[in-house]
């Protein structure tokens, strides 16, 4: 008996029922398999997930940046990663969202890295990587029980102490991250025993010209900005500003019974078919973390073979995912950190591993050259006053229409960035 999959869907007071035999579309099926998932058809599926696939309109800018949320790290990625996404959008357009009209919002999310998400999805973005007991430690506040053991302090009474301190942005902004973490660490101090205030004052053991407070106090930035008790301001020069979810939006955090599963929900949408790992990873959270928020939609999901392993993927995005077919010749010239790179499984879209270290590095990755959703190259750009110079290397042979495309998309990137493209050097490739 063929494997069948039945799913209902509602259109106002009409109800359609729609049964897809996939032994139809993979033959395995029909052998009590799980359904065997083509690199081809991952890649193609996951370009349309993230918007790469065919731009938005430029109005649509939380839908973009709410697909899986963007990743500000190094400053200005962001902006690089929504030009990719949003149909004719300006630079102008994008900083106006996130710093007058705040649709968009800046905090510290998951890995610990600063994301840009709608405002309206605070509570998707925020409030679920807020922790339960037993599911410590973050991937950011392990590195803490060096100052707990010289503070003698356990870690939820430091927490509940920078939380109190916090406080003080629901009606101040601070002025970049060493002020912040000073501003804090000396509200800390005056609540503690003066045994102790001495040790919170002492020399950091992580970095010269900081306090063993100061230290600490940047480690558990991260979960109080998942209470929403701080987030990014507006840029002055070169340092970002800080101050409380509230006194930056004008109103309370948003709270959604169900922003776990959104969350879920979102991270399968965009990165499926994959795994409870790579949801982990993702999010920089302990597997006791990962596991609990993954069983929340445990009953949304299937299982497939991807990869030469078993992974998930919702059964609202089957269908999709095994019709979907890249683009060859589509080309995209894509920021460092895109979401679309945000993966552990970088076979998908880069098989030749001797490549990848030139890809994802532990400082200062480059942008990628993306051909039918596969990375075909690299590029850095340079930047002298108000020209830029863009260098690409491909990582395979592009053909003078190939050539062309490259060189439109540099000069496209250069005029988002309000720079004039003063020369663009495109090498004979990588031999691995």
């Amino acid at each position: 008996m063929p494997f069948a999959f039945l799913k209902i869907f509602e259109d106002g007071a009409a109800v359609r029922i729609m049964v897809k035999t996939f032994c139809r579309l993979q033959p395995s099926c029909a052998r009590g398999n799980t359904m065997q998932i083509a690199i081809s058809n991952i890649r193609g599926y996951r370009l349309c997930a993230h918007h790469l696939a065919q731009k938005l309109p430029r109005t649509h800018t939380a839908e973009a940046a709410g697909a899986c949320g963007l990743q500000n790290s190094p400053p200005g990625v962001w902006e690089t990663a929504l030009m990719n996404r949003l149909e004719g959008c300006t630079l102008q357009e994008l900083r106006h969202a996130l710093y007058c009209d705040k649709t968009l919002l800046q905090a510290w999310s998951f890995r610990g890295a600063p994301v840009v998400f709608p405002t309206g999805e605070s509570d998707v973005f925020l409030t679920p990587l807020i922790t339960r007991p037993g599911e410590e430690p973050w991937i950011y506040t392990r590195g803490i029980a060096a100052a707990l053991d010289f503070l003698q302090i356990p870690f939820d009474t430091l927490l509940s102490l920078v939380k109190d301190a916090a406080g003080y942005l629901r009606d101040h902004t601070v002025k970049s991250k060493e002020l912040l973490d000073r501003t804090l660490a000396g509200l800390v101090e005056s609540a503690l025993p003066p045994g102790k205030q001495a040790l919170w004052s002492a020399p950091s053991m992580y970095a010269n010209g900081q306090t063993v407070g100061e230290a600490a106090v940047s480690f558990l930035l991260r979960p109080c900005s998942f209470a929403s008790l701080v987030v990014f301001g507006e840029r002055r020069g070169a340092s970002p500003t800080f101050t409380s979810f509230q006194r930056w939006t004008g109103c309370e955090p948003h709270r959604l019974p169900d922003a776990e599963k959104v969350l879920a929900r979102k991270f399968l949408h965009c990165y499926g078919p994959t795994t409870v790992r790579s949801f982990m990873e993702w999010l920089g959270c302990s597997p006791q973390q990962a596991k609990r928020i993954w069983s929340s939609i445990a009953d949304e999901m299937e299982p497939v073979q991807a990869g030469g392993k078993t992974c998930d993927m919702l059964s609202a995005d089957l269908e999709s995912l095994m019709a979907a077919e890249p683009e060859e010749d589509c080309f995209i010239l894509m920021g460092a950190h895109d979401p679309y790179l945000d993966l552990k499984d970088r076979g998908v879209i880069l098989e030749d591993t001797s490549l990848r270290r030139l890809v994802w590095r532990t400082v200062a990755n480059p942008g990628v050259l993306l051909r039918g959703g596969r990375i075909a190259g690299i590029w850095r750009p340079k930047m002298r006053k108000e020209c830029l110079d863009i260098t690409i290397t491909p990582f395979e042979r592009l053909g003078s229409a190939g050539h062309r495309v490259v060189e439109r998309l540099a000069e496209e990137y250069a005029a988002f960035r309000m720079l004039r493209l003063c020369k663009i050097e495109i090498t004979e490739g990588i031999t691995p």
